[in-house]
């Protein structure tokens, strides 16, 4: 049985109400939404026919039916292959117990960093598997694998900061689970995915909790608002370009030219690289790296001017 397949077709039919889809509501309804059968009957199929798949027993509806059906529940088009993801899963062979994500090509290294915007690369589990400078400037606390703070949900969920970095902290929160659910469904035998998830449903009740409304999303994209320790108020808009074998995401953050946010990037860059010098100088000699610390100093104080 296929208990995601099974829970995630009952939360769809849950949220439809039958005045949405021209179906009397008459007589006393025990369920929320729609029925079995008329869902079977909006998508063209038997009762039973909806009741086995609705079950997860172990058949192989054609993609036509599975359209249909999804056309009934008026799924999104992520939902749509969410579906035809959990059905593939109980009919397709045996897969590896951990998906192998490809590292990042030198080529994809040198467009990484040679953004002038923050730029992060995160993969199907959410690991972040390289950051530009910016980039790890505008995220304090998250670092690239193989940093054991390389995970961007147990950021989310598990590290107060990012409630205090990202001004709409629960979109973003609720974006990821929707982001790993959706992997879920494409790659449910991947162990370490599964485990990721056991370890925050026990120790966050908010993924808990929406872990078990299934919703599903892709990689986002749109504005996000910082507030960031060092320099303040950012507002950026992030673009997911999918790279390599579908397994990985660019994440590239944009300000408006010439807006406040550019100037608080411009003031995030002088600190990434003053930071960047001061860590290096200590290495090579800790007596001479005062006089980065005064313009770190210098930086802070002209961010506090603008906050």
């Amino acid at each position: 049985m296929n208990r995601d397949l099974q829970e995630f077709l009952r939360s769809r039919r849950g949220r439809v109400q039958p005045a949405d889809v021209g179906v009397p509501a008459s007589g006393q309804r025990r369920v929320p939404g729609l029925r079995r059968e008329e869902v079977a009957m909006l998508a063209g199929v038997s009762p039973d026919y909806y009741a086995r798949l609705e079950q997860g027993r172990h058949f192989q509806p054609s993609d036509q039916v599975l359209d249909a059906i999804a056309r009934a529940l008026r799924l999104t088009e992520v939902e749509r292959q969410h579906l035809h993801n959990l059905v593939r899963s109980t009919i397709t062979a045996r897969e590896p117990d951990q998906v192998q994500v490809p590292p990042l090509d030198a080529g994809m290294r040198l467009v990484l960093d040679s953004l002038q915007t923050p730029a992060i690369v995160v993969d199907l589990r959410g690991d972040v598997q390289a950051m530009n400078r910016l980039g790890r400037a505008l995220f304090p606390g998250l670092e690239p694998v193989p940093s054991p703070s390389a995970s961007h949900p147990r950021w989310l969920f598990l590290d107060p900061a990012s409630r205090e970095l990202l001004v709409e902290w629960e979109m973003v929160a609720r974006l990821s689970v929707g982001v790993l659910r959706q992997a879920a469904g494409r790659y449910p035998r991947d162990k370490q995915l599964h485990a990721l998830v056991g370890e925050l449903s026990v120790a966050s009740s908010e993924f808990r909790t929406w872990w078990a409304e299934h919703d599903v999303d892709t990689r986002c994209r749109g504005p996000k608002r910082f507030h960031h320790p060092i320099v303040g108020d950012i507002v950026t808009w992030v673009e997911a370009l999918q790279i390599g074998e579908g397994q990985s995401w660019l994440y590239a953050y944009a300000v408006e030219p010439g807006s406040p946010s550019a100037d608080a990037l411009d003031l995030l860059g002088t600190w990434a690289a003053t930071d960047a010098g001061e860590t290096t100088q200590r290495v090579t000699d800790r007596d001479e790296s005062s006089s980065a610390t005064s313009v770190t100093s210098a930086v802070r104080a002209v961010a506090d001017t603008r906050r």
